[in-house]
């Protein structure tokens, strides 16, 4: 067999007339290119950012009254971050849109390959059903739908039980960005608008977190600053690619700073206060959402009442692949050995 060839065909004379010439093999050289590909510190492409509620609302409650119920699967509006300007990136990683539901209506049933945690911000007589159980929801209970659950969601109208006129709607987070990268994502419709399901009581359902739980670990935990993580009652995560908890913030106080690698979308509660994020003071409301990068140092300031604030981050998945960094710990505690 002849030793392969040692020079090129035609041999480019200059760096410049060789990375020309590699086009026409389909290689390109890493040494161009390897500050990019290996950056000194992370580098996310996604900004701090405050989506104003009050501002977004009249603007949902609008598309209640103008998208008819047959005409949109899922009616959301998506927080689309001002650094990628395209959904559905509210943080690299992570994605955020507030969803409503009229009285009377359904979001027909289906299932994906996305994880979705769902925070309750306004409405009575809202229920969604996961893989065969219904559950009520209830503004600040956590609600999760695993993948590949099926799932609908409703809204009882007036005159019927624990049902009225306005509507109902929930901060949805998701992992959707992760099907860019990763391009295996299905989403599968039933063939009825609801799959059959039965009534659960939220405080025996698994996919329910009930604020009035929440509230009292929250109010027993020391210190002017605490968290009290989403799990499952065997102590995981809610799921494999995204984590959630709640904190308290006393009034005239701050928590604690971090810089971690993990992004998070953080939901305001109750109170008013700022974050400073990176270099950005992000002053917010009662609920307000914002987005936090990963490696942006962030610390939260109450104002003269207290705060809660709700927060989902994709802690989980950096940690299962070994991504996850924060500042300050020993950086021989993340290495990988053998």
């Amino acid at each position: 067999m002849a030793p392969a060839a040692t020079t090129p065909p035609t041999a480019p004379a200059t760096q410049s007339d060789l990375l020309k010439s590699l086009q026409s093999v389909n290689v390109s050289p890493l040494w161009a290119q390897m500050a990019r590909l290996n950056p000194a510190l992370p580098n996310p492409s996604t900004i701090p950012f405050k989506w104003d509620y009050d501002q977004i609302r009249p603007y949902l409650i609008h598309a209640g009254n103008l998208v008819k119920e047959e005409q949109a699967e899922r009616r959301v509006l998506m927080l689309v971050n001002p650094g990628k300007n395209a959904a559905p990136y509210t943080t690299d990683t992570l994605y955020a849109g507030l969803q409503l539901v009229m009285p009377r209506e359904t979001a027909p049933a289906h299932r994906h390959s996305a994880f979705a945690v769902r925070f309750i911000i306004e409405g009575q007589g809202g229920f969604t059903a996961v893989h065969g159980r219904r559950v009520a929801m209830k503004p600040r209970d956590v609600l999760v739908t695993p993948p590949w659950n099926w799932h609908d969601h409703g809204k009882k109208g007036a005159g019927e039980e624990g049902g009225d006129d306005e509507p109902v709607i929930w901060l949805d987070g998701l992992d959707l960005p992760e099907f860019v990268h990763f391009p295996v994502h299905f989403n599968v419709h039933y063939d009825k608008s609801r799959y059959p399901a039965e009534d659960v009581d939220v405080n025996d359902s698994p996919i329910v977190f009930p604020w009035d739980q929440v509230e009292p670990k929250l109010a027993a935990a020391e210190g002017p600053w605490a968290a009290v993580p989403y799990l499952r009652k065997d102590g995981r995560e809610i799921g494999r690619t995204i984590g959630a908890l709640a904190e308290r913030l006393d009034a005239n106080t701050s928590s604690p700073s971090i810089r971690e690698t993990a992004s998070s979308v953080y939901h305001i509660i109750e109170g008013t206060g700022h974050s400073v994020v990176g270099e950005q003071t992000i002053h917010w409301k009662k609920g307000d959402t914002f987005s936090v990068p990963a490696w942006h140092r962030y610390q939260h300031f109450a104002d003269s009442e207290q705060v809660y604030l709700y927060r989902f981050h994709d802690k989980p998945m950096l940690q299962a692949l070994g991504f996850y960094r924060v500042e300050g710990a020993d950086e021989e505690s993340f290495a990988d050995v053998w």
